[in-house]
């Protein structure tokens, strides 16, 4: 018996078809393209996830753990090559932290092990880089030099949610340098504290100017912030304070001087004079 024309056709463009479809298949999966460059950005904790490159076709889904939890989703879906990350670092900033970038379709339909990149571990505490510091206040009066460094907050929270500095976080471990120099000269002197206040006297009289950074001496990189804007006191206003401060004192001591003097002086005509009456009056008969 004859096998019908039409099932022995489709038999024979079965096979054709699979295979076109497994052609085009293939393409649009090997354009998933891995991760690379992966990087951490982070300054006073503020957490950024950057890496390359642009995806066309694709997007990525970034994950993190601490090693002690599973794997949490983060910029799930994204065409962006950065992914911040700082709400979850923040929440113990003394654990390793690692993080992975997925490359998946659009729809996150993906037949297979999805391609990923895995990012070097992150230790906030020893890894994040320490901000520009800001001169907050400064003061010469004379020879001496007062400055005070901001205390700068961070996004860590303390358990009432209330935001810590960077000095609650780093304490001891946080040290401040001060390089100042007369206003008309290069060399340049370097004091620290570890505190946010300088108290310094000068060597000479005059303006001058100085900068301020942050230092953790106990890190292997990362140790040192950039540089404070320059600030300079200002050589009139330090003599004037000064010269302000001299004349208020002689004008007190004087103030007092003509008011012991004006006492004495009223006691001693009252004096005189009572004397002169006694000398004027009659005797009285015996």
């Amino acid at each position: 018996m004859a096998i019908p024309v039409l099932p022995r056709l489709l038999a024979a463009l079965v096979p054709t078809f699979l295979g076109c479809l497994l052609v085009q298949v293939a393409p649009a999966a090997g354009t998933l393209q891995k991760a690379f460059n992966l990087t951490w950005k982070s300054t006073n904790f503020k957490t950024i996830l950057e890496w390359e490159p642009k995806p066309i076709g694709y997007v990525y889904i970034v994950e993190i753990t601490s090693g002690s939890r599973d794997w949490k989703s983060k910029c799930f879906l994204t065409q962006d090559t950065e992914c911040d990350l700082t709400d979850e670092i923040m929440q113990d900033v003394h654990l390793v932290y690692h993080a992975r970038v997925l490359s998946v379709p659009p729809n996150n339909t993906y037949f297979g092990d999805a391609p990923l990149a895995n990012a070097p571990e992150f230790l906030p505490y020893r890894d994040t880089k320490l901000g520009q510091p800001v001169i907050q206040h400064f003061k010469q009066v004379g020879r001496n030099l007062s400055v005070t460094v901001e205390d700068t907050p961070t996004l860590v929270r303390r358990q009432n949610g209330t935001f810590l500095t960077l000095r609650d976080v780093f304490g001891k471990d946080l040290s401040y340098g001060l390089s100042y120099r007369k206003e008309t000269s290069t060399g340049i002197k370097p004091i620290y504290t570890h505190t946010n206040d300088f108290f310094v006297q000068m060597e000479h009289d005059g303006s001058y100017c100085f900068t301020v950074h942050a230092l953790i001496r106990s890190r292997k990189d990362n140790q040192k912030s950039p540089e404070s804007s320059t600030e300079c006191t200002d050589q009139w206003e330090s003599i004037m304070g000064e010269t302000l401060i001299i004349v208020g004192s002689v004008v007190f001591v004087v103030t007092i001087f003509i008011i012991l003097l004006s006492i004495y002086l009223c006691k001693h005509r009252n004096g005189r004079a009572g004397q002169k009456r006694k000398e004027n009056s009659p005797l009285r008969s015996v």
